[in-house]
């Protein structure tokens, strides 16, 4: 038996890694385990609540907008149980307002997606304070658009019609718009 690899994943830093995308998951968990940490994965973050309390991490990734709770409410959880743990919040959805809140509540770092492991690990040591530079592009009517149509597409199941109706808008109208690139894409 190797001990000397496994007392080196003993004294690996925890880092709590929760998003819904599997895939993601599985690419950003390799590549954060070459960089030295000893990575947990929740999907949720009801599964990742748990977890946390167990065994508070000293780092964690968390993204904005998962099915079932906000990132948010972990990010305030993760804060509650130990101010010291470093969390960076990852978003598609990028704005000032969730950044703020994201700070606020703990986060030491907001970052867009798609953000790679390399910008996340140096997110980490950024120190969070009223001086950051968040890594959010200038918000304009379309990219607000663009937003609000997807929470509500994915608030509807991404089901077409039922999106539309709630966003009083013609069928046709919002398929043109979802086929349209995200703005400044």
């Amino acid at each position: 038996m190797n001990t000397e690899h496994f007392s080196s994943r003993e004294d690996a830093a925890s880092l709590l890694l929760v998003d819904d995308d599997a895939t993601f998951c599985r690419v950003l968990r390799t590549a954060l385990e070459k960089r030295g940490f000893s990575v947990s994965v929740a999907h949720s973050v009801e599964q990742a609540l748990p977890m946390a309390t167990d065994n508070p991490p000293e780092y964690a990734i968390v993204d904005m907008k998962m099915q079932g709770a906000p990132g948010l409410v972990l990010v305030k959880a993760l804060h509650e149980l130990d101010p010291n743990t470093r969390i960076v919040v990852l978003t598609g959805y990028a704005s000032i307002n969730t950044a703020v809140e994201a700070i606020k509540l703990g986060a030491t770092q907001y970052l867009s997606k798609p953000a790679n492991a390399d910008e996340i690990v140096a997110a980490f040591s950024h120190e969070a304070d009223s001086h950051i530079v968040f890594s959010v592009p200038a918000t304009n009517i379309e990219n607000l658009e663009w937003e609000h149509i997807q929470r509500v597409l994915q608030e509807h199941g991404n089901n077409i019609s039922a999106t539309a109706r709630a966003l009083n808008m013609h069928r046709r109208t919002l398929q043109r718009k979802l086929n349209k690139p995200p703005p400044g894409k």
